[in-house]
């Protein structure tokens, strides 16, 4: 929300710094994110001067030179080298003087230092228009033709005015009281009110009525009060469209709004004054004197201001005359309904359409106008004839009409205030402070709340329409704490709390538990756009691609959780960070046979070494092997099966694959500039999830008795993978057998052809006793022959 100091300053019967304003606006709930000074001409012209040349010779060493003596109302003139061909003596000129910085209208500012120009000094320089933003031209210097004084500042010659300040308040969405200039000087009046515990309002601009030729005016038909609420107009006769007058076009401009008519700016002007979006419609287009405010037919064609046609639905609210649809209410005018440069009469429109309606045809659209985010967040409907008034006063004024028609305002059902007992105790017990009654009362009648009735204990308040989010006491009470000042609620040495009941045992987070393991592992969590670029996939069948993207770089809901993490580690990796351990939790997004599935996943990359640097061992480069041995470790009660593939290892749970690893490949990786190999693996989280829940922890007692452990080195077919050895051995359900680990690898011809040794290291252990050589070997032998038969492995060294 963008709010101009002195707009501001005009509702508030107060002085007050631009600073202070800036604090004040803090204090009461509107946070100010950014305050920046506003200047008609960037610089304010600071140092600038006008002068007078007093001499002007050619210079001894260049032929486009002249060699100036000007005169800026200081007892010794200034010698200034110009290369204008225009300069002259006896000219009235603009300096910018030593020290100066100016802004040109184009390029960087340029601050004036003293500089011999091919050998001569020279203390300034006489300026074209565009060197210090006063326009575009550069074919000479400004000569200025009054009579002015030495030494006058430009600043004062060229009337630049007050010094404006822009505020860009972060509105919560709840604050729709606050969407306007009235609404944000309520609030500073209100601290000022308890700051000085007297009664300070805002100064709502009075609105003269003009009086009515009647010659004029519309039937108007609500077709149902639940889209629109209140709906008030007028007609307005022999108007001159034509620019606004400076005031108003500042106005606009301070706020970043391009004038556009005096029509239109009167429209945008009311809006952000009061709050509330009106439209004017040229009064030659209502046909048959009627206008009806009705939902839409369902594909009905629409062409809107920007001459683009858009295909409504019957859930959009129009205003429409006896045969057309002339604007999406509270959205989007029409082409042809519109003030234009040749209209004479029109019908000012003010109204309260319902939020939820309008917010739905806004998005849908993809028309976000400021009237749609205001009507979306429910406008003050008390303010829908006050703003019409207003608005209608503003033209009669400025562009000449003259009100033709009454001023017509329906409102089948009026909406009751709501009404809230509040107590003082209450307010004591919540706000941790005891509240004065007087002060209680002071900050609600500075709020415009109304107080019906009260007694020694309790008050009863009625709510103002702007304030349509106060709807119990708890509210009420947020309201005075937060114009009291939050830093004035005293700390009473003690906290309380409440701990919600829970039906079942309090377990930890398992997303929690999963990522405390990996960062103590050397990896970082990252949090990437769930957004990404349609360009990073070559088929697109499956994405989910947004309605109304955000730009074209972020165009489509990823499919995977690998781009997006591509992006940090590429960033990283430019900035020399070659060790790389990120993880993410995220959602990705597909579609198939017209539903949208949203899956929840674990994405773990890696890439560069997974040590540092010591002068004891090398550094170890990541591999796939490293990154398997991180889930296994995040996983192991899971017992999860690795079945590689030509491609990736695939990991499966209960025989479904519920997740893979693997090496980017190059072309992907080609995508980001990446030049150094990156693993990754992702992993279906609503699997972890489900496991978490289902999956019962033993405690046991560490073993008492020693383990006992077995090497076997077997030859195996090249084609069988250590997963399938692993699996074989599990298969038996050996009750002592605890753990089975491989630790060499060897090929070689004198195996035999196609062959390849595997040698693994066994453990055993019973709970209750020492095992015997005999029971470790009936184990074995098992072991063997299960190799034998299943996998035709031929045991070595027996």
């Amino acid at each position: 929300m963008t709010i101009s100091y002195l707009w501001l300053c005009e509702y508030i019967d107060q002085q007050i710094s631009p600073d202070m304003m800036s604090e004040i606006l803090t204090s009461v709930g509107l946070e100010v994110e950014s305050m920046e000074k506003l200047e008609s001409i960037k610089g304010g012209l600071q140092g600038v001067v006008i002068g007078k040349v007093i001499e002007c010779s050619p210079h001894p060493d260049a032929d486009k030179l002249r060699l100036t003596k000007v005169d800026i109302g200081t007892s010794v003139p200034l010698q200034i080298v110009c290369g204008a061909p225009n300069v002259a003596e006896g000219q009235t000129v603009v300096v910018a003087t030593i020290g100066t910085t100016i802004y040109p209208s184009s390029g960087e500012p340029l601050t004036m230092k003293k500089a011999k120009i091919r050998g001569v000094e020279s203390e300034g320089m006489i300026c074209a228009e565009d060197e210090i933003g006063l326009g575009t031209s550069h074919d000479g210097i400004i000569i200025i033709q009054d009579e002015i004084k030495p030494g006058t500042l430009a600043a004062e010659y060229y009337q630049l005015g007050e010094v404006d300040y822009i505020y860009e308040i972060g509105l919560t969405p709840n604050r729709m009281d606050s969407m306007s200039h009235i609404g944000v000087a309520k609030d500073v009046c209100a601290y000022l009110s308890n700051k000085n515990q007297q009664l300070v309002l805002s100064k709502i601009p009075t609105v003269t009525i003009p009086t009515s030729t009647q010659t004029d005016s519309i039937k108007i038909e609500i077709a149902d009060s639940t889209l629109c609420a209140r709906y008030a107009g007028v007609c307005i006769e022999n108007i001159q469209v034509a620019e606004s007058p400076e005031w108003l076009q500042s106005r606009l401009k301070s706020i970043g709004l391009k004038p556009i008519n005096n029509v239109v700016d009167i429209t945008n002007f009311v809006l952000h004054e009061i709050g509330q979006p009106l439209h004017a419609f040229d009064r030659n287009q209502i046909k048959e004197n009627k206008i009806i405010v009705k939902t839409a037919t369902q594909d009905e064609k629409f062409i809107g201001l920007d001459e683009k046609e858009r295909i409504l639905l019957d859930s959009d609210i129009m205003v429409a005359n006896d045969s057309e649809s002339m604007c999406i209410a509270g959205v989007y005018g029409g082409l042809h309904s519109g003030v234009s440069n040749n209209t004479t009469s029109l019908f000012l429109e003010s109204a309260w359409f319902t939020p939820s309606y309008i917010r739905k045809t806004s998005m849908r659209l993809g028309l976000r106008t400021d009237a749609a985010i205001r009507f979306e967040k429910s406008v003050d409907i008390s303010n829908t004839l006050f703003a019409l008034q207003r608005a209608a006063s503003l033209i009669v004024e400025i562009a000449g009409g003259q009100i033709a028609s009454e001023f017509i305002d329906l409102y089948p059902n009026p909406f009751e205030p709501t009404i809230i007992e509040l107590h003082y105790e209450k307010i004591d017990a919540l706000a941790g402070k005891k509240y004065d009654k007087k002060q209680v009362k002071n900050i609600l009648n500075s709020l415009c709340f109304k107080i019906i009735s009260e007694d020694d204990d309790t008050l009863m308040v009625s709510v103002p329409f702007a304030k349509n989010d106060i709807s119990m006491q708890a509210d009420i009470v947020e309201e005075i704490m937060r114009i009291d000042g939050l830093d004035n609620i005293p700390f009473t040495g003690k906290m309380s709390y409440s701990i919600p009941p829970q039906q079942k045992p309090f377990q930890e987070d398992i997303k929690k538990k999963i990522a405390n393991q990996l960062v103590g592992k050397g990896f970082s969590e990252i949090f990437t756009n769930s957004i990404t670029n349609t360009a990073y996939y070559d088929t697109q069948d499956h994405l989910v691609k947004m309605m109304n993207s955000l730009s074209a770089n972020l165009d489509t809901l990823r499919p995977s959780m690998l781009e997006t993490g591509l992006e940090p580690i590429a960033y990283n990796l430019n900035r020399k960070n070659n060790q790389i351990q990120f993880f993410e939790i995220g959602k990705v997004y597909s579609q198939s046979n017209n539903q949208f599935v949203e899956t929840e996943m674990l994405a773990i990359y890696a890439s560069g070494y997974y040590n540092g640097i010591y002068w004891n061992e090398k550094q170890k480069p990541i591999d796939i092997y490293y990154l398997k041995g991180i889930i296994e470790g995040l996983f192991g009660n899971m017992k999860l099966l690795f079945q590689p593939n030509e491609h990736e290892i695939q990991l499966l749970y209960q025989k479904r694959i519920i997740g893979k690893l693997y090496r980017v490949g190059d072309e992907k990786l080609k995508q980001f500039n990446i030049k150094q190999a990156v693993f990754y693996a992702e992993i279906n989280w609503d699997e972890i999830k489900k496991h978490s829940v289902t999956q019962k922890i033993k405690y046991v007692e560490i073993p008492k008795f020693p383990i006992v452990e077995r090497d076997l080195a077997m030859v195996i077919d090249n084609e069988i993978q250590y997963h399938e050895v692993q699996k074989t051995i599990k298969q038996l359900q050996s009750k002592l057998l605890q753990e089975i680990n491989i630790f060499d690898v060897f090929e070689s011809d004198k195996l035999g052809l196609n062959k390849k040794s595997y040698a693994i290291n066994l453990s055993f252990a019973h709970p209750e006793k020492t095992l015997t050589d005999t029971e470790v070997e009936m184990e074995m032998n098992k072991i063997i022959k299960s190799l034998q038969d299943k996998l035709g492995a031929a045991i070595r060294g027996n």
